[in-house]
C-alpha cells in the first residue's frame, strides 16, 4: 500500500481495479477543513486522464509494473507493435495507450515497455531523443538583434522551436519530457 504523501509523478497505483500512473500530485490545505490531495492519473489500459481528490493520508494499491527494453517496430492502423529486446516476443499498443510518446517514435527506436504482469500498458521513453528536421524556414542573417527562435517540422509530424541557425536535414536532440529543442546531434 502507498499513502497520499508518498505518490510522486510516474508512481503506479490501483483504484477500483483500474491501473493509473500518476501525472501530478498537489497537497491542499483549506481552511479549518482536513487536507486534500489533488491527483491527475492517467490510465494506462484506456490513455485517459481522470482528476481525482482525496482525503490526505489515503492508501492506494502499489501497482508493480515492470520496464523491459523494447524496440519500437511499425504501427499499423491504430497499433504500433513493440519487441521485447531480450525475449524477442511482440507486442501492439494502441495510439491511446502511446499518448504523447508518439510524437517522438520512430522505427527501431529503442524504449522501455511497461508490463503489468504478462500485460503491455505503455511505454517509457530515453529522457532525449534524435529526431531530423524536414522542413524548417531559412535564415537570414540580420533577422534579429540577438538570438531567436524558429519552428522546425521534425521526422515524426511534431512542430518544435530551434535556433535560427538549424537547417532541414539537420539531426536535433529533443527532450521527450518537455518536447523543447536541446541541442545538434554529433553525426
Amino acid at each position: 500500500m502507498i499513502e497520499t504523501g508518498d505518490l510522486r509523478k510516474g508512481s503506479t497505483i490501483e483504484v477500483d481495479g483500474a491501473l493509473y500512473q500518476v501525472i501530478e500530485v498537489e497537497h491542499l490545505k483549506i481552511g479549518r477543513g482536513s487536507a486534500q490531495v489533488r491527483m491527475k492519473l492517467r490510465d494506462l489500459r484506456a490513455g485517459h486522464i481522470v482528476d481525482k481528490s482525496v482525503q490526505a493520508g489515503s492508501r492506494f494499491a502499489r501497482a508493480r509494473v515492470e520496464r523491459q527494453p523494447a524496440q519500437y517496430l511499425y504501427a499499423e492502423g491504430n497499433l504500433h507493435y513493440f519487441m521485447n529486446t531480450d525475449t524477442y516476443d511482440q507486442f501492439p499498443l494502441g495510439k491511446d495507450q502511446l499518448g504523447g510518446a508518439l510524437n517522438y517514435l520512430r522505427e527501431n527506436a529503442t524504449c522501455n515497455l511497461l508490463m503489468f504482469g504478462d500485460e503491455p500498458v505503455g511505454v517509457e521513453l530515453p529522457a532525449a531523443v534524435e529526431l531530423a528536421v524536414t522542413q524548417t524556414d531559412p535564415w537570414v542573417r540580420g533577422d534579429t538583434a540577438q538570438g531567436g527562435t524558429k519552428p522546425a517540422q521534425l521526422e515524426t509530424g511534431i512542430s518544435v522551436n530551434v535556433p535560427l541557425f538549424v537547417n532541414a536535414g539537420d539531426v536535433l536532440k529533443i527532450d521527450t519530457r518537455t518536447g523543447e529543442y536541446l541541442e545538434r546531434a554529433n553525426k
